[in-house]
């Protein structure tokens, strides 16, 4: 079993991977580490799973998946480490923004008993400042609102986690993951380092607005009842305004004023309280949807590839594998 095991999520990145694998290998070397390296394609549309099978072919630490459709990268993560067989896994970007030297940094705290360290970023280069707001504002409610207090502010796409964990991991069986949530809320040991996020060498992001919408509606649904509960306390505001509202008007008729004649006043009232209806309606659809598409118990991945002679079954039986071929040994 190697000490440690890196698994890569990658979208369209076919030029980055060459140079990714060129800094790990050194890295790791200078280490004397025993390592392996796997690379989940999310059904990229460029050479990404073509150049990692060549690297594959011709270093038998290094193994690939190819998904059979593009899934985002928390569940190409999931598949990850449902396929990692390191006493630790360290999670990182393709894109070359985490530096992989880090590694080492990332294996001290953990070699002395911690589960679950975390690479914070301290700063974002290249980086949009919207976007660098809306990330820090994510983070903030899912600490703040949430309860994942042991996530670190500025959130952490690079992080190492133990077997115990990974482990752990392996018994959930959700389909609309959030993984930091998730190894948040399974509270193992945890502790933090910092380092300045690099600017993207090739290519950008595959995530869009869409995409940490669903990514960030994914882990307020899964972790809390807040907006439940946010839900209660508005329609009790909002009924507790037009009761007042309609005392107020009586009021005004028993003394002969009459302040609010005509149409406006109702459309007003009518307006508001059904946006505030349809707001909560729009709320409980997304629990109601996610619990939906839960119940189906869907596979959470489906594998098209791997660069060895047959996909090696994850270690959850609930999570069902379906993966093809290719001329690469099976992984000892």
């Amino acid at each position: 079993m190697p000490e440690v095991s890196i698994v890569v999520p990658a979208y369209n990145e076919a030029r980055n991977l060459p140079l990714l694998y060129d800094r790990l290998k050194e890295t790791m070397e200078a280490e004397h580490l025993d390592w392996e390296w796997i690379v989940v394609d999310d059904h990229s549309t460029d050479e990404s799973f073509a150049v990692m099978s060549s690297i594959a072919a011709r270093d038998p630490r290094v193994r690939a998946i190819r998904l059979a459709r593009n899934y985002l990268s928390h569940t190409a993560i999931t598949c990850g480490l449902h396929h990692c067989r390191g006493a630790c896994a360290v999670v990182l970007a393709a894109d070359l923004q985490d530096p992989p030297e880090l590694i080492p940094k990332l294996l001290e705290p953990w070699r002395r008993g911690v589960k679950v360290v975390w690479a914070a970023r301290r700063k974002r280069l290249g980086e949009r400042a919207t976007r660098v707001f809306v990330s820090n504002m994510f983070y903030f409610v899912m600490r703040r609102f949430v309860g994942m207090k042991g996530m670190p502010a500025r959130g952490a796409d690079f992080f190492l986690v133990d077997r115990q964990v990974i482990e752990g991991f392996r018994q959930f069986s959700e389909s609309n993951v959030n993984i930091l949530g998730l190894i948040t809320w399974m509270g193992f040991k945890q502790e933090t380092i910092t380092y300045d996020k690099q600017a993207r060498l090739h290519g950008r992001s595959a995530f869009n607005l869409e995409k940490n919408l669903k990514l960030a509606l994914d882990a307020i649904t899964s972790f809390t009842h807040v907006p439940i509960r946010l839900m209660s306390y508005l329609g009790f505001i909002v009924a507790l305004g037009g009761f007042g509202f309609a005392g107020w008007v009586i009021m005004e008729r028993l003394t002969g004023i009459d302040r609010f004649p005509g149409f406006a006043t109702l459309m007003v009232a009518v307006l508001i309280i059904g946006g505030v209806q349809m707001l909560m309606m729009g709320v409980l659809g997304e629990y109601i949807w996610r619990a939906l598409d839960e119940s189906r118990r869907r596979p959470r991945f489906i594998i098209e590839a791997t660069t060895w002679s047959e996909a090696t079954p994850p270690t959850n039986p609930s999570t069902p594998v379906v993966g093809t071929v290719s001329n690469a040994d099976t992984p000892k």
